[in-house]
């Protein structure tokens, strides 16, 4: 049971808890305005530090604001095993928490006494073996979620309805720990949660499949059966290249070889041109030198040997000779040139038919085989068609899963629930003790006529817990419903030990509610409690309490000794605004 709620800052009113039922009254004071409310006086302020002090996160908590962060809060409780347990935490430093005792150490069989710091961590842990019975692994059961559905919290939208206690709690973790208060097997239920994982992956998929960009990613299986067939034939040949491929010894040496021996037939070719131009040249040379023309000499010596006699006239038959050799040796010239052109073509065409022999050697070496980085690039090239082809292969893998796993999720939903199904028949005896507390309930509160009942069975998304009383649907109803619900969850699970013996509830769960039903809630609370022997705590405004007294609800011994009112400098439970 918790016993005090308090504070290091002397300002904030000390809430002292009893068993049995316990009222936290906002009242109005005589100087309240009009515009005055109890909704700043610190009701579901209460509700909040209880969550701090037992292990909530600090995330965006009250406890963290600027006004509030360098105060101390503390809690006192009863702990197994030890007199009391005093928490201690902070807002500036949330997750290190102080146990006095240190009960830490329970585990290893021992209870130090002093104070000590444990990190937030360790003292979630520890709450949930000491109030729930969680040891070990429980996936999917968590002792913060169970917690919230003892003292729910008006800022998560808790009263929105009996089996979620946020507004965006996934239907499938609230029952999953649900099941584990009332004693079904969650961890059956909590398959419900893979089913919804799978699904959710499905739709994201095929979403994809649709997108021009993602859809590349996946794909469908047609198309990719295609672009299988075509890659399976690329690697087929890079596979046969590879095998029939011979590594050539010396491979550059050849191949310069080659290139060298091009280049030299190049340049024979380009002399030949030069040289058969010269011999046309020469031969035409050749055909028209003819024997020279010395008629012409007589008649000019006759004349020069009237100017001079004798002497000119003895030198003509030496110029006719001297005339007669030059043509002789430029006939020889030009047969010696043209027979040495006619050699030097002879000889290239020789090496070009040995080069040409060569050359076809060298490139037959080199047809054959290639050097082993050409082998090397070719196995590269075959590493990257094999992964693009597994890559094809895995996309069609996951295209016939995505294109079957419709089947295979329904499949695995009709096997859930027919294994829920028969798990709940096997446990009928757990599910009417809560159904039978639900009525009970329901009845304590609106009589025979209406009757209350909660439903517990298998469904499609997860398991399906529903209670209900027979109503027209008003808030207060509804609100009257999660007050029995959790009732008969805390009442289950306390009998069982898989709960605590406490159970808080906000103000805003009487909104709305009728005053003969307010009296009878009250007075039922008060019953569960003394007769289940268990701590009712419950914040409710003076005007709502008067509704109950003045049907007849006696408030006595009931009632916390501080009061919280909406005066606006000290009247809330920090004892000042902030």
């Amino acid at each position: 049971m918790l016993r005090s709620l308090g504070a290091s800052d002397p300002r904030f009113k000390t809430l002292e808890f009893q068993p049995g039922m316990n009222l936290l009254v906002a009242d109005t004071t005589p100087s309240s305005a009009n515009t005055d409310s109890r909704n700043g006086a610190g009701k579901s302020s209460a509700i909040e530090l209880l969550h701090f002090l037992l292990g909530a996160r600090a995330d965006r908590h009250m406890a963290t604001r600027k006004a509030l962060k360098d105060i101390t809060f503390q809690l006192f409780m009863d702990w197994r095993d030890a007199p009391w347990l005093e928490v201690r935490r902070r807002g500036s430093n949330p997750n290190v928490v102080s146990l006095n005792p240190d009960v830490s150490t329970q585990e290893a069989g021992q209870l130090s006494l002093g104070p000590a710091q444990v990190p937030l961590q360790t003292w979630n842990r520890l709450l949930e073996a000491n109030l729930f019975g969680l040891r070990g692994d429980h996936p999917h059961v968590s002792g913060r979620v169970l917690l919230s559905f003892y003292m729910r919290r008006v800022a998560n939208n808790a009263f929105n309805e009996p089996i979620r206690v946020h507004s965006r709690q996934a239907e499938v973790e609230a029952t999953t720990n649900l099941a584990y208060l009332l004693g079904l097997d969650w961890k059956l239920a909590s398959q419900y949660r893979e089913i919804a994982a799978r699904e959710a992956a499905r739709q994201q998929l095929k979403k994809a499949i649709n997108d021009p960009v993602w859809g590349r990613i996946v794909g469908n299986s047609a198309d990719l059966r295609g672009q299988i067939t075509l890659a399976e034939a690329r690697v087929a040949r890079l596979e046969e290249q590879i095998k029939a491929f011979r590594v050539v010894p010396e491979y550059e040496n050849l191949k310069n070889r080659a290139d060298e021996i091009a280049r030299r037939i190049r340049s024979l070719s380009n002399q030949d041109v030069a040289d058969k131009r010269n011999l046309e040249d020469i031969e035409a040379a050749i055909r028209e030198e003819k024997d020279v023309d010395v008629r012409y000499l007589e008649p000019v010596y006759q004349e020069l040997g009237v100017i001079l006699p004798g002497q000119v006239r003895q030198r003509y038959e030496d110029v006719r000779l001297f005339h007669e050799s030059i043509i002789r040796n430029r006939r020889r010239y030009l047969s010696e040139e043209a027979a040495a052109i006619r050699e030097r073509l002879a000889a290239r065409k020789n090496e070009r038919e040995r080069l040409g022999s060569e050359q076809a050697q060298v490139l037959r070496q080199l047809n054959e085989g290639g050097a082993l980085e050409a082998l090397t690039t070719l196995q590269r090239v075959y590493a990257e068609e094999q992964a693009s082809l597994d890559a094809l292969q895995n996309r069609l893998a996951a295209a016939q899963t995505l294109e079957s796993s419709a089947r295979q999720i329904a499949a695995m939903r009709l096997e859930l629930e027919d294994r829920m199904t028969a798990d709940l028949e096997e446990r009928q005896a757990i599910i009417s003790e809560a159904t039978l507390l639900f009525d009970q309930f329901a009845k304590e509160l609106y009589g025979e006529e209406r009757g209350g009942y909660l439903a517990i069975n298998a469904g499609r998304s997860s398991l399906k817990i529903s209670p209900r009383i027979d109503s027209d649907d008003s808030r207060g109803i509804g609100n009257m419903a999660i007050f029995c619900f959790d009732l008969t969850v805390a009442v289950v699970a306390h009998r069982h030990g898989r709960g605590p013996d406490f159970i808080v509830h906000d103000s805003h769960l009487f909104d709305g509610v009728d005053d003969r039903q307010l009296r009878a809630a009250l007075e039922l609370a008060n019953y569960v409690a003394v007769t289940e022997d268990m701590q009712y705590i419950a914040t409710i405004n003076s005007d709502d309490l008067d509704k109950a007294i003045n049907r007849g609800y006696d408030p006595d011994g009931k009632l916390l000794r501080t009061r919280l009112t909406d005066a606006y400098s000290d009247g809330g439970l920090f004892g000042f605004r902030f």
